[in-house]
């Protein structure tokens, strides 16, 4: 396994999980779901969020072979979809965390806090369209397929239903609040994730260029597939025990987000082990 991509894994993994927790979140804030009262609740618990973020965005700068290079990235920012990556990254971490700190200390009217949250939440959707577009590459033919977006957005949509069903169930009120509907999105995507991997491993037999072939890049590729999906599969059944097992929710639902952590991280890791360029 090529290691030397581990940042980029850190980065793409938890930055894809806070955004979808954070967008889930912020739909049941502007839905109404969520009142004033249960918002306060839910505020310590959602640092989580920024702390994943911060986390995701100081690995990422390790990729740089210098952090002080991290200002670089911006230098073609509209012409270069990095340059957008990290610029939408950065508003979205910015004002998300304004409006995550306004809320915890009571600070500007509500109105203006969900005018916030609303501009911060089409940021999140801004910047993982960029991460993908990073990686949609023609010149590499191994990730310019449809895997890559779903891939993506699979992780966003099941590391972010997850957590916030987490932070939801720290507060005080999982159970009431999206209880139902959070597990079963997430075990769609799960599902759909299982599935998707299979077919994305039978696609690659299909591309090779003149002096490689895609099943060939990485050693043991079947066997570490099987244990990333052995790894969903436990997800998915820790996830569901969750919803029977009340008095044990919280540590259920926290060992199911590290094993959905663990799963997407050697999913990501493959998926950059598969860098291959067409032609010689």
């Amino acid at each position: 396994m090529g290691w030397h991509e581990f940042p980029l894994v850190v980065f793409t993994v938890l930055a894809q999980c806070a955004v979808g927790a954070f967008i889930l979140l912020g739909a049941l804030i502007l839905t109404g779901r969520l009142e004033e009262a249960s918002l306060r609740r839910l505020n310590r618990p959602m640092l989580i969020i920024w702390v994943l973020m911060g986390v995701a965005f100081a690995a990422s700068t390790l990729h740089l072979g210098s952090p002080l290079r991290a200002p670089n990235a911006l230098l073609r920012l509209g012409g270069s979809w990095l340059s957008n990556e990290i610029f939408l990254g950065s508003l979205f971490f910015a004002l998300g965390g304004l409006f995550w700190l306004l809320t915890l200390l009571d600070k500007v009217s509500p109105l203006l806090r969900k005018v916030l949250l609303g501009i911060a939440m089409l940021l999140g959707v801004a910047f993982m369209y960029a991460t993908i577009h990073v990686y949609m590459i023609p010149t590499v033919p191994t990730w310019n397929t449809p895997f890559t977006p779903l891939g993506f957005f699979l992780t966003s949509v099941m590391g972010g239903a997850l957590l916030a069903q987490l932070l939801l169930n720290l507060s005080g009120q999982g159970y009431r609040l999206m209880a139902r509907l959070l597990p079963w999105l997430g075990a769609l995507a799960i599902v759909v994730a299982l599935g998707s991997s299979v077919a994305h491993a039978m696609s690659l037999a299909g591309i090779q260029s003149a002096i490689q072939s895609a099943i060939d890049l990485v050693p043991h590729y079947q066997s570490l597939l099987i244990i990333r999906l052995a790894l969903l599969a436990a997800v998915l059944a820790l996830w569901l025990f969750a919803l029977r097992s009340m008095r044990h929710q919280p540590l259920v639902l926290c060992a199911s987000f590290v094993l959905l952590l663990a799963a997407e991280m050697l999913g990501r890791n493959l998926f950059y082990n598969l860098h291959m360029t067409a032609g010689l």
